[in-house]
């Protein structure tokens, strides 16, 4: 398995698709980088030569941000807003959704599993 960035990626895909495995590289940017690079997209990582590993490294780390420090910025960037105390960092800070979606009858990703509350079933009307 060839390492790049401090990731293995896979030997049988082709090496556009194995990029994506790196945390921070998508499709897109997978084919920037190859076109950059030089290599043909539809190449297996596993059949690249040292240089063309090389070249792709090279690339990577000059341009992009990727894995662990990429990580570490968003962290960084949400800690922030938490602490200035603005709208989407209360938003996380409580757990819901930070981009303006409907909480009503969704967001159980962002809220967890529903949380019962007792004494609402035996409620009745009284004539």
């Amino acid at each position: 398995m060839p390492r790049i960035v401090g990731v293995d990626i896979p030997n049988d895909k082709s090496i556009w698709i194995s990029l994506t495995y790196i945390h921070g590289i998508g499709r897109f940017t997978s084919e920037q980088i190859l076109k950059e690079a030089k290599i043909e997209k539809s190449a297996k990582a596993g059949t690249l030569t040292e240089d063309e590993l090389s070249r792709v490294t090279q690339i990577i780390d000059r341009s992009y941000l990727v894995g662990g420090q990429l990580r570490r910025q968003v962290s960084q960037n949400i800690a922030r807003l938490r602490d200035i105390a603005c709208y989407r960092g209360i938003r996380h800070r409580r757990g819901l959704p930070v981009r303006g979606q409907c909480t009503q009858s969704n967001a159980r990703t962002r809220k967890g599993p529903r949380k019962t509350v007792a004494g609402k079933k035996g409620v009745k009307e009284s004539r």
